[in-house]
């Protein structure tokens, strides 16, 4: 549920949806999503000075508050296969 959150709010920012990609490992009872996206939208989705990122964090964040669990997102590159 909380990856499908990130997606939504993601999918709506990038020029690439397509090339979203989001993993989701649940360990000792904290989920760790690990999102990726096109190069060319890193900058879409961390914002300047990380406000955009900063602010999809504390909506999960929030969310999983709710539920009384901890997520933790992380942002990295997708790696290109040219």
């Amino acid at each position: 549920m909380y990856k499908e959150l990130l997606e939504y709010i993601v999918k709506n920012l990038v020029t690439y949806p397509e090339k979203i990609e989001i993993s989701e490992v649940e360990t000792d009872g904290k989920i760790s999503l690990k999102l990726r996206v096109a190069k060319e939208d890193m900058g879409r989705v961390i914002g300047k000075e990380g406000r955009i990122i900063r602010s999809i964090r504390e909506i999960i964040y929030a969310y999983a508050a709710k539920e009384s669990k901890k997520v933790s997102v992380d942002v990295e590159e997708t790696k290109e296969n040219n």
